[in-house]
């Protein structure tokens, strides 16, 4: 896998790395020749913090280079507990408790070293923080971006159109969640649950296991729907939306119920038009080995 950093304008810079996955929860990343290991905690990769720092700066001795950074970034050693965890992680010895980060710890770190690999990252940050603030200015162009992203991995204009427009539909939902007190990330992943129980009958991981998804914890399901399983994923989230501004729930078991009711509304078309067309909108399909626009293809 390439992970390309683009930069309009500007030469692109290319950070290689390729994935060797040794369990469900451990894997060894290569960065130009250089091993960072990683774990999974919390829902999210963590790197070994002396794997990137020798990665980016060749040195001999990591954690010395670390405690010179840390005492020129008084801000960055005030948090660093909070940044850096130590976790188990895979040696040839056995697990062992060593420093990792998260990638966006890891992000924050690079901005305090001085080397000359890390420069591209730095770059790159700054590049991300300026279209942000221009997609908050003019939400458009988060848009097209998107729209770019999708066409860059394999995925038709038709499919990329139900996709943003599930966007969106998310979006107006998660607003109206906010609006009435749910702010946790548990909490909207809990009412998501809820309306994909009950418009497919499988919770988020649960179909994602369905689709053969269970050990590639990074990608989105969505990315993985065919065209109807995105519409009715919309249709169960715009009913909740409905639901949500007409009861106007005060209690998050009541924010439970719309959910629920929302994607009971998406389930009861989602039979029907099964039962017209005798076959499940369901399907196991994914596109992690063939893109999209390929599949669609075979199909016609």
């Amino acid at each position: 896998m390439q992970i390309q950093i683009k930069q309009r304008n500007k030469p692109n810079k290319k950070l290689k790395v390729k994935d060797d996955i040794m369990n469900k929860e451990n894997a060894l990343t290569i960065f130009e020749n250089k091993e960072i290991r990683r774990v999974w905690h919390n829902a999210e990769w963590y790197f070994v913090l002396d794997d990137i720092v020798v990665a980016l700066t060749e040195s001999k001795d990591p954690k010395q280079y670390i405690k010179r950074v840390r005492s020129r970034d008084p801000i960055l050693s005030q948090g660093w507990v909070q940044i850096v965890p130590t976790l188990l992680v895979d040696t040839p010895g056995g697990k062992q408790k060593m420093n990792c980060v998260s990638t966006l710890g890891a992000f924050r770190i690079i901005q305090s070293i001085p080397s000359l690999k890390a420069e591209p990252f730095k770059r790159w940050l700054a590049q991300v923080g300026y279209e942000r603030i221009q997609e908050v200015e003019n939400p458009e162009l988060a848009q097209d971006r998107a729209k770019e992203y999708y066409e860059l991995k394999g995925y038709s204009k038709e499919w990329i159109d139900k996709r943003l427009r599930g966007i969106v539909v998310r979006q107006g939902l998660t607003d109206e969640w906010k609006k009435r007190g749910v702010q946790k990330e548990i909490d909207f992943a809990i009412l998501t649950n809820e309306i994909s129980k009950a418009t497919f009958g499988k919770t988020v991981d649960e179909y994602k296991t369905f689709k053969g998804l269970k050990n590639k914890k990074n990608e989105n399901l969505r990315d993985h729907m065919n065209d109807l399983e995105l519409i009715f994923t919309m249709l169960g989230e715009a009913s909740t939306t409905e639901i949500e501004k007409t009861r106007n729930p005060k209690t998050f078991d009541d924010h439970k119920k719309a959910s629920k009711f929302g994607g009971k509304i998406a389930k009861n078309a989602r039979m029907q038009l099964e039962r017209k067309t005798k076959r499940s909108i369901m399907s196991k399909e994914n596109y992690l080995l063939e893109s999209e626009s390929k599949k669609r293809k075979l199909l016609k």
